[in-house]
């Protein structure tokens, strides 16, 4: 992509590691919906799940013993590894879900409305005084800019997302040379 159009290309909000704290600390993991909107949550950030992946996620995909989750979206399977916490707080949750077909569904076991978790998504990033316009999206966004800051690895976040085209990917590369260049601007400056 030439540099002209990435300047015209807007690039998605990120989360930075303290919004990303912060966000999590809102829901109270002591009630059942507070635990179930922190898990999902978490796995959204930490996984880089997208909205219709955590909506439709059903026990089956999950293998808490050995922290591995198997991730169904339009007839393409890919697998994620667990953190011990996630891996710990969804067994957490597994054991007090209302018995139904998926793995997050509302206390009476339905499934989720999508825009039940956009809202939630929205309200508690609002409690967390989280200034940017936060969409569950956001957090697939922060997991791949981190994992691409971390690792420097573009085929490896293409694999963690499941993107079947590498330039759809390419996006990441673009905010972390954005923080780059804005890094360079003030680089000694004063000094």
């Amino acid at each position: 992509m030439l540099k002209e159009e990435k300047k015209t290309r807007k690039l998605p909000d990120i989360l930075t590691v303290e919004e990303q704290k912060d966000l999590l600390a809102q829901p109270n993991p002591k009630a059942p919906t507070g635990l179930r909107n922190l898990c999902l949550m978490r796995l959204m950030l930490n996984a880089g799940l997208r909205l219709s992946e955590i909506i439709n996620l059903k026990p089956g995909d999950l293998d808490l013993a050995n922290s591995r989750l198997i991730v169904k979206n339009n007839n393409k399977e890919r697998v994620l590894l667990l953190g011990e916490e996630d891996r710990d707080l969804l067994n957490q949750w597994m054991e007090i879900r209302p018995k139904g077909e998926y793995v997050f569904s509302t206390l009476k076991g339905n499934m989720l409305d999508s825009r039940y978790i956009r809202e939630m998504v929205k309200r508690l990033a609002k409690k967390a005084n989280i200034k940017k316009n936060i969409f569950p999206h956001t957090l697939r966004h922060t997991f791949a800019a981190d994992l691409y800051r971390k690792t420097r690895n573009i085929r490896m976040v293409q694999e963690a997302l499941g993107h079947a085209d590498l330039s759809t990917t390419m996006i990441y590369t673009y905010i972390i040379d954005e923080e780059l260049e804005d890094a360079m601007k003030f680089f000694r400056q004063g000094s």
